[in-house]
């Protein structure tokens, strides 16, 4: 073999090793990420929960800060803006989120994840009348920045029914000075919807699993460098 070749080959080799090795840091710095959420998730859901209206982040900054604690607040629905979030499953059936906004006692509204319900298998469309309590209520729940993208077409997040619910873009749509926060309703309620909100999925095993597959490659290529360029040929120089 030509003198750059043997140099090619070191190069590709090397090149090879070092982003294989890269990428196995990569997914223990994202194992690492994730268990450090977990540890705020669990110590956050374990804090005194806030109580009132001005106890909510007005600002996302604050926002952050307050995602996944508990919360308690009194207000009164405003049903005509309810919102169905469609293809959401429970117990894996098909069916909606509702989110309807609640006005709180300082003019501000806050976003409530109320519950799920299923879809009418004949007409995804046809939507059940909705109970919703009149007057003055409190709510209790998990506060949380958002709800879990689904992939939409254009022009699928609008009207009653919708894929995604973004809470910046819904403020302007609807003219509501609305917090940058959202309610998973845990409180029982006559509503007649399901409240079994699972905590986000931490799952670290898998990236700890993908660590491994990446260093055991970045081994095997230079393992595989050594035995062909440096022990092999001096193995059949011998014999």
């Amino acid at each position: 073999m030509s003198r750059w070749r043997r140099a090619l080959l070191l190069l590709a080799t090397v090149g090879g090793a070092v982003l294989t090795a890269r990428l196995g840091v990569w997914q223990l710095d994202r194992a690492a990420q994730k268990e450090a959420l977990q540890a705020a998730i669990e110590v956050r859901g374990q804090e005194t929960p806030l109580d009132g209206a001005a106890a909510l982040a007005m600002t996302a900054p604050a926002a952050d800060a307050q995602d996944h604690r508990r919360a308690r607040v009194s207000g009164t629905w405003l049903p005509a803006r309810t919102v169905h979030l469609d293809n959401r499953q429970m117990d894996g059936r098909p069916g909606f989120y509702v989110l309807t906004p609640l006005v709180l006692d300082d003019g501000t509204a806050l976003m409530v994840q109320r519950g799920w319900r299923p879809r009418d298998f004949e007409d995804r469309t046809r939507l059940a009348p909705l109970q919703t309590p009149e007057g003055r209520v409190t709510v209790e729940g998990r506060l949380a920045r958002g709800v879990a993208r689904l992939y939409a077409f254009d022009g699928a997040d609008t009207g009653p029914i919708r894929q995604n619910l973004d809470l910046l873009s819904y403020a302007t749509e609807s003219g509501l000075r609305l917090r940058p926060l959202l309610l998973l309703q845990t409180s029982p309620a006559d509503d007649g919807l399901r409240r079994d909100w699972p905590l986000p999925a931490v799952d670290v095993h898998k990236h700890y699993g993908y660590a491994f597959q990446w260093f055991a490659l970045c081994a095997l290529i230079l393992a595989l460098h050594v035995w062909f360029r440096v022990l092999r040929p001096r193995w059949a120089s011998r014999t």
